[in-house]
């Protein structure tokens, strides 16, 4: 039986809403690629992205039908919510096929059974895992279909979170802490860099007293020394030494839903231009946690934050933020609404975010983040972790 990690209502809710747009976008199918989205739709889990697979949803069909490799439909089993006439799957000579097959020849297969072979078709023509390939073979297949870029179909569904996804995403919150407090007590002169990633890592499965955790859709980020200028390095075999600036960037992960935490740590005595640096970060990240509350857009929110860096003389042309929890390798980010200038997403309650707005100049980096939640009356941020510049 499969894990019950959401009640059936909940994935028929979240099947009709995509339904909803489905009709709305005059689509007869959508074809989801994207790991996070099947597994919105569905509940699949499972370490297969690596293969074609899809989720296929119509506007007629009461369940989507899970297509995948012949070996991972006895995950489908497991993991998803759906009937066995609901489970498809291609023979493993479609995978690296000296026989010039494809998925998604299987797949076109499915979709002509599901007579919409000649109807209006939505794709994720940008998700990580669609290629190339697949939309050039379902177009050889499919000669009479229409297709349409649905990329961000589910994605927007998906934007306002439900109560046991926020329990997940709070749940992930307290692994985030312990893995953030592991990592810079791991961190000290002489120390190898992956020693400190590998207690962040011990501390991301072991999780809580409570509940252990999984593996988060992105590694940990852990920049130092000279490199604190470019936020997305990881680790080395290289030792800390006194004077290093370290920037740690993680999440827990719980069920796949994510939290999100950033913070910074130097090695020996700071100087005073990172601790000025760190104190102008924690005031804007306040302004603009203050700035949350339903009905205002993610631009006024960023604005915020802008106008209380500017009196620093500091200006920053990145986004500050983005919407987040549901995720798989490479990304927990939804790929929706940004903070920043010029987004006009209009924020609603039960929205999640990460904030991290860094501040990165030719010398140092400085990254102090929170995940939040919007509420009725403002933000609720998932993390208790002290907002500061820590040392080691």
């Amino acid at each position: 039986m499969p894990q019950e990690i959401f009640d059936e209502r909940e994935y028929e809710r979240r099947v009709t809403q995509t339904k909803a747009k489905l009709r709305e976008k005059g689509l007869d199918a959508v074809v989801v690629a994207d790991p996070a989205n099947m597994n919105y739709l569905t509940g699949y889990d499972g370490w297969s992205f690596y293969v074609h697979q899809a989720v296929v949803v119509t506007p007629d069909r009461d369940e989507p039908v899970w297509v995948g490799r012949e070996m991972d439909a006895n995950g489908a089993r497991a993991t998803t919510w759906l009937s066995e006439e609901s489970i498809r799957s291609y023979s493993d000579d479609h995978v690296h096929s000296p026989y010039d097959l494809h998925p998604m020849d299987y797949l076109a297969g499915v979709l002509e059974e599901l007579d919409v072979a000649d109807g209006r078709i939505g794709l994720e023509m940008d998700a990580s895992y669609f290629t190339a390939k697949s939309y050039t073979r379902l177009q050889q297949n499919l000669p009479d279909a229409e297709f349409e870029d649905a990329t961000l179909l589910v994605n927007w569904v998906r934007i306002k979170k439900s109560e046991r996804e926020l329990e997940y995403m709070r749940e992930a919150a307290r692994i985030s802490e312990n893995a953030m407090q592991a990592g810079i007590d791991a961190i000290e002169a002489g120390v190898p860099e992956y020693e400190a990633a590998r207690a962040i890592y011990d501390a991301l499965i072991a999780g809580t007293d409570e509940y252990g955790g999984d593996y988060p859709s992105i590694v940990p980020l852990m920049p130092s020394g000279d490199h604190t200028d470019t936020p997305h390095l990881t680790w080395t075999d290289r030792p800390f030494q006194d004077g290093d600036p370290v920037i740690i960037e993680l999440s827990g992960c719980r069920h796949r839903y994510h939290s999100p935490l950033a913070r910074t740590t130097f090695v020996g005595d700071p100087p005073a231009e990172l601790e000025r640096t760190a104190d102008i970060v924690v005031e804007g990240i306040e302004a603009a946690l203050d700035a949350v509350e339903p009905g205002v857009t993610c631009e006024v929110v960023e604005k915020a934050w802008r106008e209380t860096i500017a009196r620093y003389d500091i200006e920053k042309e990145d986004r500050i933020g983005y919407s987040m929890g549901l995720g798989y390798p490479p990304d927990w980010g939804e790929h929706t609404a940004s903070i920043r200038p010029g987004d006009e997403t209009v924020l609603e309650e039960d929205m999640t975010f990460h904030m991290i707005p860094g501040i990165w100049t030719a010398d140092v980096g400085m990254e102090i983040s929170e995940t939040f939640r919007v509420t009725g009356s403002g933000a609720e941020t998932l993390a208790d972790f002290p907002r500061e510049l820590f040392t080691a």
